[in-house]
């Protein structure tokens, strides 16, 4: 949750900032601005799958742990190639 929250901050703030740049002529800031919006909506997406994960966690403990020892499994054999 505080994750989408950060990232609706920061595609605002982007927005703003964006707008600023348009206004005054100045590419660079608004260039910036354009970056952070992206940012804020990648962190937006994060925080939901964040939710998601941590619903799926709760409603169905056994297949969250089966998930996490299969990926650990697969990271593990990766590792082991090097």
């Amino acid at each position: 949750m505080l994750e989408q929250a950060e990232g609706i901050v920061q595609n605002i703030a982007g927005r703003v900032q964006d707008a600023f740049g348009a206004a005054t002529g100045d590419a660079g800031t608004q260039l910036e601005g354009k970056a952070r919006q992206v940012a804020g909506k990648a962190q937006q997406a994060y925080g939901d799958v964040l939710d998601t994960v941590r619903e799926s966690a709760v409603t169905n403990p056994l297949g969250t742990v089966a998930a996490v020892a299969g990926v650990g499994f697969i990271l593990g054999a990766l590792w082991a190639r090097r």
